[in-house]
């Protein structure tokens, strides 16, 4: 009976399992992946299929983008909606790692504080805008607030939960070496979680520009939200693409700084 020899799979560079690519190929799918979408947007637009007042082409587009930023508007939104997000996740920020570090290194402290955090986080963060409004008014410190709500919570267990896996083999080393338990907190456990904490922060970045649009179409006089309400109300879609668009640009460049960020400050978490 002959033997069926097994059969050896050829190496394929696009179907790497893990491993990287070359840089080449890299630029080459990123630069589709950002082209292909524009093109199949320039058809459906181009072809007469939907009316280009629900489907404004890319030009029309464009043309949107270069009136508001002759008018002023956009630059003056962008400013607004990019303050908002930065006090809002800044004090997120401030209080979910000292928080999340405790929470998951103290079993007493994240048995106090994760089961409330735990029914705050599935709360719905709009659904605080009414009371915003009552105890805040309507000038920043809702919005502020409101981002702050939407993404403590969240920050917090991620940072929680990567304390977790901090090896039990350096802490029980710096025990034996003489180190306290401020010592393991300050120079064993954060340098340890800080690539978590940075990579925490860039994926929650994005509910913050969530929420900053949610609260500028209920409540703001100037905004990137409430350009967007604006246009609405006018049907003037092409507006309403060009704030979009906006949008997804600032949030992609604040995504590609946490990952400049981590690459400077923590070398050995990204080689």
């Amino acid at each position: 009976m002959q033997k069926t020899r097994p059969r050896i799979l050829k190496p394929s560079t696009f179907w790497r399992l893990v491993d990287d690519i070359p840089p080449s190929l890299t630029w080459t799918l990123m630069a589709l992946s950002v082209i292909v979408p524009f093109v199949v947007w320039a058809i459906l637009a181009g072809s007469g299929l939907i009316p280009s007042r629900f489907l404004p082409s890319p030009l029309k587009v464009g043309e949107a983008f270069v009136s508001l930023w002759e008018r002023g508007f956009l630059i003056k939104d962008t400013q607004a909606s990019i303050f908002r997000v930065t006090a809002g996740f800044a004090l997120a920020a401030i209080v979910a790692t000292p928080l999340g570090i405790g929470m998951g290194a103290f079993a007493t402290v994240r048995s106090l504080f994760e089961p409330i955090i735990g029914i705050l986080r599935y709360m719905p963060a709009p659904a605080f805008i009414p009371l915003l409004i009552i105890y805040l008014g309507i000038d920043e410190a809702p919005k502020i607030a409101l981002i702050f709500i939407g993404t403590v919570f969240f920050n917090t267990l991620m940072i929680m939960d990567a304390v977790k896996f901090v090896p039990k083999d350096l802490i029980e080393t710096t025990y034996t070496l003489g180190g306290n338990r401020k010592q393991i907190l300050l120079q064993v456990i954060t340098p340890y979680i800080f690539p978590n904490i940075l990579d925490a922060f860039r994926v929650n970045m994005a509910a913050s520009w969530n929420l900053v649009v949610v609260a500028e179409l209920i409540a703001a006089s100037e905004g990137l939200g409430k350009r967007i309400e604006l246009a609405r109300k006018f049907i003037r879609t092409d507006e309403i693409f060009a704030c979009l668009i906006v949008l997804g640009i600032i949030g992609f460049l604040i995504d590609l700084g946490f990952r400049w960020l981590l690459r400077i400050t923590c070398k050995w978490a990204v080689d």
